[in-house]
């Protein structure tokens, strides 16, 4: 009887082992559910610069207003017969 006790509880004290140490313990598993939600953030992240990009594409694909725009900012262009202004901000000093 003595003999079965003991092999009972080093077979307990096995699968506790197992459970808060071992290969799929409580901490690996929530580990691994932190990373989960992680990589779903990040994919949602990715979702939506997809869905901006995929509007712009659309929008450049439509229209000239869009091309225009985008020359006019990215690039600095300007159309015939306009004049450029460029407005320099003065430096903000610090108070002394």
């Amino acid at each position: 009887m003595r003999w079965l006790i003991g092999l009972l509880f080093l077979l307990f004290v096995t699968l506790q082992y197992r459970l808060w140490v071992g290969e799929g313990s409580l901490a690996e598993v929530h580990n691994l559910k932190q990373e989960i939600d992680a990589q779903k953030h990040k994919i949602e992240q990715l979702q939506e610069r997809n869905r901006n990009l995929q509007a712009e594409v659309e929008n450049l694909k439509q229209g000239k207003d869009a091309i225009e725009e985008r020359a006019r900012s990215g690039l600095g262009m300007i159309r015939e017969n306009e004049t450029y202004y460029q407005v320099i901000e003065p430096e903000q000093t610090a108070p002394q």
